[in-house]
């Protein structure tokens, strides 16, 4: 004789929805990933549009621009222009070296302000900054502790030039001594992109080149999420 099922109690069934629902909620929101085949060629790709991204960060007066040019060239957003998502209630001092960097002395008061950069639903940067509200216009210092505008479009009247003083690469796409050995054997699957790719640290300038603004940015896997032209299948990996 089969075993008759076992229900739940009616009070357990009564609660497990909001249960499931708090769980879920819990969890932490995971970033879009791109979605790009581990194959030897998408590394090489990879490779050579995240160094064709930081080269462009590198030589440009604004990251704000360049950003929004990249969302442009690469389609991601109906309309490509950049926006400032600004983390509210944080703080984080500054340290001797930057306050060294900006040519304060310790008691300056200097302002700190965080962000996610995005253009659409992607999110391509997340910046820390810090500034010297009194190198500022009252305007300006309005616009950046009231609006989601982003830094360097509320600065741009300044006529703002950026020194790098560091860059830290995150990923590297290919193993080490790559150039020098023969192709790996393909992994037949999507290749895993961390979420952060690689952090610039400048400081920005005033067009009588006093600095202002020292900012960290952090760019995103997010900066790699387009559409892509098919390209050919690898012979090694079964067909989906």
């Amino acid at each position: 004789m089969p075993h008759a099922r076992r229900r739940l109690p009616a009070r357990l069934v009564a609660v497990l929805p909001a249960f499931l629902v708090g769980i879920a909620s819990a969890l932490p929101a995971r970033a879009a990933a791109p979605d790009w085949p581990d194959t030897y060629l998408s590394r090489v790709e990879a490779t050579a549009v995240v160094q064709s991204l930081n080269a462009a960060l590198l030589a440009s007066r604004s990251a704000t621009a360049t950003l929004e040019g990249w969302c442009a060239a690469h389609r991601m957003a109906e309309a490509p222009r950049l926006v400032a998502r600004l983390e509210r209630g944080v703080d984080k001092p500054a340290t001797p070296e930057t306050r060294k960097r900006l040519a304060v002395g310790p008691d300056e008061p200097l302002r700190y302000r965080r962000v996610r950069l995005a253009c659409g639903d992607h999110v391509l940067s997340e910046a820390d900054n810090w500034y010297v509200p009194a190198r500022l216009t009252p305007e300006m210092n309005r616009v950046l502790e009231t609006t989601d505008t982003p830094f360097g479009r509320a600065v741009s009247s300044l006529g703002t030039t950026r020194q790098t003083v560091g860059a830290e690469p995150h990923w590297q796409p290919l193993p080490e001594g790559w150039d020098q050995a023969p192709p790996p054997a393909p992994a037949c699957g999507t290749l895993a992109v961390p979420a952060h790719l690689f952090s610039h640290r400048a400081v920005l300038f005033t067009g009588e080149r006093q600095p202002f603004s020292e900012v960290v940015e952090t760019y995103t896997r997010e900066v790699l999420d387009f559409a892509r032209a098919p390209r050919p299948a690898d012979p090694a990996c079964p067909k989906p």
